[in-house]
C-alpha cells in the first residue's frame, strides 16, 4: 500500500503540477496578481489572433485531405486483390517511424523554390530559368501538403482496421438483394466504417494543430506562424511566459475536447452478429484496374516514405544537393563532418541513447506498476490513477514544454539545464500509450497464478515481477521500444528544455536547418532512422520470442 500511494503521487507530481503552473501563469500578470488580460490580449491582438486562425484552417485543410487519401488506399489494401498489399501496408506503417519534422526537411530538399531537386529537374527537363519553379514547399499549402504526409496514415490505421472487421455476410446480404458493388461500398461499407473514419479525422487533425516541427521549418521561412511557433517565440528574448501559459491553454482545452470527440465517435462504431460466427469478407477482383491502383497506391507511400528517404540518401552523399549523382559530385565530406569534426554531434548522439534508454527503462516501469495498480484495483482510487497516467495524452507536446519549463526552473527542484526534466518530459508525454497497452495485457492475463504465488508466500511486488511481469513479456518489450522510439524522436518539447549540453539529435536536427546544413542533417537523420528501424525489428524479434516463452512453459508443465 505505500509503494502505490507513493506511485499515485508521482503520477499526479508528473501530470498535475506542470499543468498548475501553466494555469497559474496564464491567470497572472508579471507581479503575481490575478488577470484576464492576457487572454483579453490574445484575442485582440492581430499578431496572436492570426495564429491560431492559421492554425485551424492548416488543420481543417490537412484533416480532409488525410481523410481523401486514406480512405481509398485503406479499402485497397484491406478488401481488394490489389498486389503488394503487405509491403503498401508495411511502408504505411514506416512513415510512422519518420519524424515528421526530418520528412519537412526532406521536402524541403525535394520542393525547395530554387534548388528543390523535383524544381531542377522540372527547369532542366523544359529548358526553363533559374526562378521558375513547380513546386514552393515555404508556403501554407506546402505545410498542409508535408502534414497531411504524415497525418493520413492515422486515418488509414483506424479505416483499414475497421473494414477488416466487417462481417462479409452484410455484403452479401446487399448483393442478394440486388445491391451492385459500388452501391454496396457506398450504403453498407461506408456508413459502417463512418464513425472511424470520422475519428481518424479528428486525430489527423490534432496532429496538425499541435505539430511543432514542421512549422518551424517551412512556416517560419515563409514568414507565418502557426500556434505552436508562437508559443516557442514568446520564450525567446525578452520571455514572455505568462503570454505564452495564456496561449497555451485553449490549445490544452481543444486537444482534450477532440479526444473526447474521437472517444465517443470509436465508442459508436460497434455492430452485433447475431446467429454465430459471421462470414468472412471476400477480396473484390479488380480486374485490369489492379495495377492503376497499385500505381496510386506507390503514389501514396512514395509522399512520406520513398521520396523523402531518396532525398535524404542523395544529400547525405553529394556536395551540391540539387546537382547530379556523378563522381564529381559524390562526397562522404558530411559523414566525416558529423562523427569526426562537429563535437555537437557526438555528444546528441550520446545525449538521445542515454535519455531515450532511461526514458524507456522508467516510462515502462512506471507504467507496469500503474496499470498493475489499476488493473488489480489495489487502491481505492485506482480509477483515477488510471486517468493520471492517461491524460497526458491530451497535453501538447509544446504546452507540456511550457509547463514543464515553469515548473522546473524555480526552487526546490531546479532542473533546467539537466538531463532529468527531458527525462520527466519524456516519460510523460510517453505514459499514457505505454499504460494502455500493459493494461490491456493485465486485464488479459487472470490473477490466479499472482494468487497462487502469494499464497505460497512471495509478497504482492515479488509476484509482479517473478510471475506476472515474465507472462507480459512481449507487451513489456513493445512498451519499452515503444518508448525509446518517442523520446529519440521528440521536439516539440525538447525544443523549450534543453540547454547547449542536453542537446538532442532532434535540436541539432533543427539547429542545422537554420544554417541550411542539409548534408549533415541527411546523414543524422539516416542514422536516426536506421536506429528507429533496428529497435522496431529487434522488438519483433524479442516478441516473437516472448509469445513462445509461455507457451512452452505451459507444453512443459
Amino acid at each position: 500500500m505505500p509503494a502505490a500511494s507513493l506511485l499515485a503521487l508521482l503520477l499526479a507530481a508528473l501530470v498535475l503540477l506542470p499543468l498548475g503552473w501553466l494555469c497559474y501563469y496564464g491567470f497572472t500578470d508579471k507581479a503575481g496578481h490575478f488577470t484576464l488580460g492576457n487572454f483579453l490580449r490574445l484575442v485582440r491582438d492581430r499578431s496572436f489572433l492570426a495564429p491560431f486562425l492559421v492554425t485551424f484552417g492548416i488543420a481543417a485543410a490537412a484533416a480532409a485531405a488525410s481523410v481523401a487519401l486514406a480512405t481509398p488506399l485503406a479499402w485497397l489494401v484491406a478488401r481488394t486483390d490489389m498486389p503488394l498489399r503487405r509491403t503498401v501496408r508495411a511502408l504505411v506503417t514506416a512513415s510512422f517511424v519518420t519524424p515528421p519534422f526530418l520528412g519537412a526537411i526532406a521536402w524541403e530538399i525535394l520542393a525547395a523554390p530554387n534548388s528543390g531537386i523535383l524544381n531542377v529537374w522540372y527547369r532542366t527537363l523544359f529548358g526553363l530559368g533559374a526562378y521558375d519553379n513547380l513546386f514552393n514547399i515555404y508556403t501554407v499549402e506546402g505545410l498542409i501538403f508535408v502534414i497531411t504526409c504524415y497525418a493520413f496514415p492515422y486515418v488509414f490505421v483506424l479505416v483499414a482496421n475497421a473494414i477488416e472487421r466487417l462481417p462479409g455476410d452484410l455484403e452479401d446480404a446487399s448483393a442478394i438483394l440486388g445491391g451492385g458493388r459500388w452501391h454496396t461500398l457506398r450504403c453498407v461499407v461506408l456508413p459502417m466504417v463512418l464513425p472511424s473514419l470520422l475519428a481518424g479525422a479528428l486525430i489527423a487533425f490534432l496532429q496538425a494543430m499541435t505539430q511543432f516541427g514542421a512549422p518551424a521549418i517551412l512556416a517560419l521561412p515563409a514568414g507565418f506562424h502557426v500556434i505552436t511557433t508562437k508559443i516557442w517565440s514568446l520564450f525567446q528574448y525578452p520571455p514572455n511566459p505568462q503570454l505564452a501559459s495564456a496561449a497555451a491553454l485553449p490549445l490544452l482545452v481543444l486537444t482534450v475536447l477532440l479526444l473526447r470527440g474521437q472517444a465517443w465517435l470509436l465508442g459508436r462504431r460497434g455492430y452485433t452478429v447475431i446467429g454465430g460466427k459471421s462470414g468472412e469478407a471476400r477480396l473484390v477482383a479488380l480486374g485490369g484496374w489492379r495495377w492503376l491502383a497499385l500505381l496510386f497506391a506507390v503514389g501514396a507511400v512514395a509522399l512520406p516514405v520513398l521520396l523523402p528517404y531518396g532525398a535524404l540518401l542523395k544529400a547525405a552523399f553529394v556536395r551540391t544537393v540539387s546537382g547530379p549523382l556523378s563522381a564529381a559530385n559524390f562526397t562522404l565530406h558530411s559523414w566525416s563532418f558529423i562523427f569526426f569534426e562537429f563535437s555537437t554531434a557526438r555528444l546528441a548522439f550520446a545525449n538521445t541513447l542515454e535519455i531515450g534508454f532511461l526514458s524507456a527503462t522508467v516510462g515502462s516501469l512506471l507504467a507496469i506498476l500503474t496499470a498493475y495498480v489499476a488493473a488489480r484495483k489495489i487502491l481505492p482510487c485506482a480509477a483515477a490513477l488510471g486517468w493520471l497516467a492517461t491524460a497526458p495524452v491530451a497535453v501538447p507536446g509544446i504546452v507540456l514544454g511550457v509547463g514543464l519549463f515553469l515548473s522546473y526552473t524555480r526552487p526546490p527542484l531546479m532542473l533546467y539545464g539537466t538531463m532529468w526534466i527531458l527525462l520527466v518530459a519524456f516519460v510523460t508525454i510517453e505514459l499514457p500509450a505505454a499504460y494502455q497497452q500493459l493494461q490491456a495485457a493485465l486485464t488479459a492475463l487472470h490473477p490466479e497464478l499472482e494468487e497462487a504465488s502469494r499464497i505460497l508466500g512471495a509478497s504482492r511486488l515479488r509476484a509482479l515481477w517473478q510471475v506476472t511481469v515474465p507472462l507480459l513479456a512481449s507487451s513489456v518489450v513493445a512498451t519499452w521500444c515503444f518508448i525509446f522510439i518517442g523520446a529519440i524522436r521528440e521536439l516539440s518539447a525538447a525544443i523549450m528544455l534543453t540547454t547547449s549540453e542536453t542537446k538532442l539529435v532532434s535540436i541539432v536536427i533543427y539547429d542545422l536547418n537554420e544554417s541550411g546544413d542539409l548534408g549533415p542533417i541527411s546523414v543524422i537523420g539516416i542514422v536516426l532512422l536506421i536506429v528507429t528501424f533496428a529497435v522496431v525489428g529487434i522488438a519483433n524479434r524479442l516478441a516473437a520470442w516472448g509469445r513462445g516463452g509461455p507457451r512452452l512453459m505451459r507444453s512443459g508443465l
